[in-house]
C-alpha cells in the first residue's frame, strides 16, 4: 500500500512568515516583580541543563545586583536597554578563592553552556581595583556571542573565555574596559566594532591558542584607548593576533605585541623565573604571530604595525578575514539566512519535516492539508527533524506550513535572529510504504553515540520507516533520540 504526499512551494518569503518584531521571549526577569521572575538567577536556575532549545530570557530595566551561572546551553541574556538594564556586582578572584560560592568567580559565570547569547546591557564587575582579577564574564562553553553590550571592569581579565576549555567566541559593537588583558580568549574570537578602553599600562588584549596552530584572535574595525603609555597586548604561551582597520590612541605606547618573560619588574632572575620560561618555552612552539592591515594611531603610525598579512598563514587577503573564516567555515555568527527545509517524509500517520540544521519551536505550529485537514506539531524542537501528526480525515497533499502564532527559528548562537524559510523551492513528491516491523541492525546507542550521531542515523531510508511503524505508539522522534 502505498501514500502520495505533496508539498507544495509557499509562495510567501521567509520573512513574510513572522511579525517584524522578535518572537515573544520565554521568560520575563522584572526586579519590581512585574515578570516571572525577579532575579536573573532564579530564571536561568529554571531551564535545565540538559535544554537543547533557544531559549530568550528578556530582562527589564533595572539594576540586578547579583551573580549568575548558567549552566544549560542554547540560552540568550537579551536586556530590555543597554544602558538602563544593568548586572552589576562587586567580585574579586581573590576573594572567591577565600571565600567560594555555587555561582563562580565572575558576574556572569557560563559552565559548559554552548551557544549562550547575551545582548543589549550592560553587565559590570563594580569591584573598585586595578591591581587585582575582576572578572565580568568568565567560564567554558563554545559558540559565545556578546553583541550591543558593555562590560565593564576596573581589574584584569574583564572577559575571560575558555578557561580549561577553549572555544569560539564573537563579540560585536561592545564597550569593554578593563586593567590588564581584560579580553583574553583561549582559542578562537572574532571581535568587530567594538571598543577598548585599558585602565594601566600592561596590556590591553590576550590570547590563548597552544593546542591548535589554527586558533586565532581577530579584532576588526576596533578602537583602543587608555591610560598614557599603555601596550596594546602580550601573550604567555602561543598566541596568534590579527589587527584590521583598527585605530589606536596617541596614548599607545611603541610597543609590539609581546611575550611575557619573567621576572616582571627587570629585577635579576630567580631560580623560580628561569623554570618558568623554560616551561612557556615548551608552549612557544609557532613564533610571533601579530598580524596587520590598514591600521592607524593618532599622532602617528608605529613600524611595528604596518601591513603585514602576506606573511600570514596562506597569505590571506583583507577581504577574506571574516568572522566566518576566523572559524575555518564551521560556525558564521553573522549568517542571515534561517535554516531550510531538506525534505519531508511520511513515517505512518506521520509528518518529518527534515532542515538543514537543527531548530527551536515555539507554539503549535501545523501542516495543513489539502480540504480543511491539519497536522499538528508533535516534537521534534531542538533537533533537526519535526514530527506532525497526521488526522485520519487528512487527505493526501500537503499544502502549507502555518505557524500558528509560533516560530520555527535556528538553535545556534548567532549575532541576529534567524527564522527558518519554510519554503520549498519547487514542488517535490514523496512516496512512502507501510513498512514491515523493524528488523534492521541495531541502532546506535545513547552511550555510544552524539545526539547530532543518532539525528543522522534517524535519516537513513527505510530503516528509520520500519523503526517508527513498528514503534510508534510508543516513542516520538524526540523520544526515539535518548533509546539506549
Amino acid at each position: 500500500m502505498d501514500r502520495r504526499v505533496i508539498l507544495f512551494a509557499l509562495l510567501l518569503p521567509a520573512c513574510c512568515l513572522f511579525a517584524a518584531d522578535l518572537p515573544k521571549p520565554d521568560i520575563v526577569v522584572a526586579a519590581d516583580g512585574t515578570g516571572d521572575f525577579k532575579t536573573i538567577q532564579a530564571a536561568v536556575e529554571s531551564i535545565p541543563a540538559t535544554n537543547r532549545d533557544r531559549v530568550v530570557v528578556f530582562i527589564k530595566k533595572g539594576r540586578y545586583r547579583e551573580k549568575i551561572r548558567v549552566d544549560a546551553s542554547f540560552v540568550t541574556l537579551r536586556g530590555e536597554s543597554r544602558e538602563r538594564t544593568r548586572i552589576e556586582f562587586p567580585q574579586l578572584k581573590d576573594d572567591f578563592t577565600a571565600h567560594p560560592d555555587a555561582i563562580g568567580p565572575a558576574v556572569i559565570n557560563l559552565n559548559h553552556a554552548n551557544d549562550f547569547v547575551l545582548k543589549n546591557l550592560t553587565a559590570e564587575n563594580i569591584a573598585d581595583t586595578v591591581t587585582a582579577h575582576a572578572f565580568t564574564i568568565q567560564g567554558t562553553g563554545d559558540r559565545t556571542v556578546i553583541v550591543d553590550c558593555d562590560v565593564l571592569s576596573h581589574g584584569a581579565d574583564t572577559v575571560s573565555l575558555g578557561r580549561g576549555e577553549r572555544g569560539r567566541y564573537y563579540h560585536a559593537r561592545c564597550n569593554f574596559r578593563g586593567s590588564v588583558d581584560f579580553v583574553c580568549p583561549r582559542g578562537w574570537c572574532y571581535v568587530t566594532d567594538c571598543n577598548f578602553y585599558v585602565y594601566k599600562k600592561t596590556a590591553a588584549v590576550w590570547h590563548e591558542g597552544m593546542s591548535d596552530p589554527d586558533m586565532k584572535f581577530v579584532l576588526r574595525s576596533c578602537r583602543f584607548d587608555g591610560a598614557t603609555g599603555f601596550n596594546l597586548g602580550r601573550h604567555f604561551v602561543d598566541a596568534q593576533f590579527y589587527f584590521l582597520d583598527c585605530k589606536f590612541s596617541v596614548k599607545m605606547k611603541n610597543k609590539s605585541i609581546y611575550r611575557l618573560i619573567y621576572p616582571l619588574n627587570n629585577t635579576r632572575s630567580t631560580e623560580e623565573d628561569i623554570q618558568r620560561n623554560a616551561d612557556l618555552d615548551k608552549q612557544n612552539l609557532w613564533g610571533e604571530r601579530s598580524f596587520f592591515y590598514n591600521c592607524h594611531r593618532d599622532g602617528g603610525d608605529f613600524d611595528w604595525f604596518r601591513n603585514n598579512l602576506s606573511s600570514a598563514s596562506g597569505s590571506p587577503r583583507p577581504e577574506q578575514i571574516t568572522a566566518e573564516w576566523t572559524f575555518g567555515g564551521k560556525w558564521n555568527p553573522e549568517n542571515r539566512a534561517g535554516p531550510v527545509i531538506q525534505q519531508m517524509r511520511v513515517i505512518g500517520r506521520q509528518l518529518a519535516l527534515i532542515f538543514s540544521e537543527p531548530v527551536t519551536v515555539k507554539g503549535k505550529p501545523r501542516v495543513k492539508m489539502s480540504g480543511s485537514g491539519v497536522a499538528d506539531y508533535v516534537s521534534g524542537s531542538g533537533m533537526d527533524t519535526l514530527l506532525f501528526g497526521l488526522a485520519s480525515d487528512s487527505g493526501g497533499e500537503a499544502r502549507a506550513l502555518d505557524l500558528n502564532g509560533g516560530a520555527i527559528t535556528a538553535c545556534e548562537a548567532s549575532a541576529t535572529f534567524r527564522p527558518a524559510d519554510l519554503s520549498l523551492r519547487v514542488p517535490q513528491r514523496f512516496t512512502t510504504r507501510f513498512y514491515e516491523p523493524f528488523r534492521g541492525n541495531a541502532l546506535p546507542s545513547r552511550r555510544n553515540s552524539t545526539p547530532s550521531e543518532r539525528c543522522r542515523f534517524v535519516r537513513r531510508g527505510s530503516i528509520v520507516g520500519e523503526f517508527l511503524q513498528a514503534n510508534l505508539a510508543r516513542a516520538s522522534l524526540a523520544e526515539f533520540s535518548s533509546l539506549e
